[in-house]
C-alpha cells in the first residue's frame, strides 16, 4: 500500500531531513562568517539527496504534505548552498568598491590621451569663434547667434518634462558612450575623431557665448550635469583607444588573447558607465533645467564630480595594491570570488 511505502519512506530518510535541517538553522546563526568547510561539503550532498528524495515523493508517493515539507526545505536550503543573494550583493559591492575602479586606475594613460583630443579641440574651436569676427559672421547671421544664446541652448534644458528629459539624455549618453569605445576596435581612429567632433562641438557652444559676452551663463547650463557626463565620455574613449591599442601592440601576448583579455575589463568600464550616464542624466533632468540659482546647480555638479574623481582615484589606487586590474570575474589574494 502507498501509505507503508510512505512511512517506510519517512523512516528511512527523516534522519538525513533532520541533519540538513539542523545545519541550515547552524547556518542562519552564521551570518558574516563562513561555514565550516565539512559542514559546506555535509550541507551540500545532504541537499542533493533531499532534492532527489522530493522528486521521488513526487513521482512515486501520494502524500501532499511529504511533498510539501520537502519543498520548503529544499526551497530554504538551495540560496544556502548556492549562496544566491549574499553572492550576487557580495559581487555587486566588490564591484564598486574594487573591480570598476580597478579599471578605471589602469585606463590613466590612455584616459589622458582621450581627454587630450576632447579638450584641445574644444579651445581651439573655442578660443578662435570668441576672438575671430569673420568666424562668427561665417557660422550664422548675428540674429540666429542671438537666439542661440538667449533662448535655444537654455530652452533645450527645459523643453521635457524631467523625468522624460532626464530618460532621453541618458540613454542617448550611454549610446553615445558604447559607440566611443566600441568604435576603438577599429585601430583607435573612429574614437578619437568622436571625441574630437565632440570636443569641437563644445568648443562651439562655449566660442559663442564667449563672443557674446555670456561665459557664466554658458558655465551654469554646462557644468551642472557637464563634468560628469564629460568625464564618462573620456573614460568611455580611453576604453575605445586602449581596445584600439591593443589589436596595434599586444605586447608579449596573442593579439587575440590580449583583446580578449582587455575585453573583459571593457565590459567592466560599460557597466560603470551605464551607472554615471545614468547620473548625469539625472543631474541634466532635474538640476540643470530647474529654478536653483546658478551656483547651487554648480555646486551640485561639482560635488558630484569630485566624489567620483576621489572615489576613482581613492579606490583605483587601493584595488592596484591588491593586484587587481578591473577584469571581469578576476580574484585577488584576499581571497574574493
Amino acid at each position: 500500500m502507498a501509505v507503508v511505502d510512505v512511512d517506510r519512506f519517512i523512516a528511512a530518510n527523516q534522519p538525513t531531513w533532520d541533519r540538513l535541517q539542523t545545519l541550515l538553522s547552524r547556518s542562519g546563526t552564521r551570518r558574516g562568517r563562513r561555514r565550516a568547510p565539512d559542514d559546506a561539503v555535509e550541507l551540500v550532498k545532504l541537499y542533493q539527496r533531499t532534492s532527489t528524495h522530493l522528486s521521488y515523493a513526487r513521482t512515486y508517493l501520494e502524500d501532499p504534505s511529504l511533498t510539501a515539507s520537502l519543498t520548503r526545505l529544499v526551497a530554504r536550503a538551495g540560496p544556502v548552498v548556492y549562496g544566491t543573494r549574499p553572492r550576487t550583493l557580495r559581487s555587486l559591492g566588490r564591484f564598486f568598491s574594487d573591480t570598476f575602479p580597478a579599471a578605471l586606475w589602469r585606463l590613466r594613460p590612455h584616459l589622458a590621451c582621450s581627454a587630450a583630443l576632447f579638450v584641445l579641440p574644444a579651445l581651439a574651436v573655442g578660443a578662435w569663434i570668441a576672438n575671430s569676427t569673420d568666424a562668427l559672421e561665417a557660422l550664422a547671421p548675428a540674429a540666429v547667434r542671438e537666439a542661440y544664446i538667449e533662448e535655444d541652448f537654455a530652452a533645450y534644458y527645459s523643453s521635457s518634462p524631467a523625468a522624460q528629459f532626464a530618460s532621453e539624455v541618458t540613454t542617448n549618453n550611454i549610446q553615445v558612450g558604447i559607440l566611443a569605445f566600441a568604435a576603438g576596435i577599429l585601430l583607435c581612429l573612429p574614437t578619437a575623431a568622436l571625441l574630437v567632433v565632440n570636443g569641437a562641438n563644445l568648443g562651439f557652444a562655449a566660442g559663442l557665448f564667449a563672443a557674446a559676452g555670456q561665459q557664466p551663463r554658458f558655465w551654469g547650463l554646462i557644468l551642472p550635469h557637464g563634468l560628469l557626463e564629460i568625464t564618462a565620455v573620456l573614460v568611455a574613449g580611453a576604453t575605445g583607444l586602449l581596445l584600439g591599442w591593443t589589436l596595434v601592440d599586444p605586447g608579449d601576448r596573442p593579439r587575440g588573447s590580449a583583446l580578449v583579455e582587455e575585453g573583459r575589463r571593457a565590459v567592466v568600464v560599460v557597466f560603470g558607465l551605464v551607472v554615471m550616464f545614468v547620473v548625469a542624466g539625472l543631474i541634466e533632468g532635474f538640476v540643470t533645467g530647474s529654478a536653483l540659482p546658478t551656483w547651487a546647480r554648480v555646486a551640485i555638479g561639482s560635488a558630484v564630480e569630485a566624489l567620483f574623481c576621489a572615489y576613482a582615484v581613492v579606490r583605483g589606487r587601493a584595488a592596484a595594491r591588491l593586484g587587481l586590474t578591473g577584469a571581469l570575474g578576476e580574484t585577488d589574494p584576499a581571497g574574493w570570488a
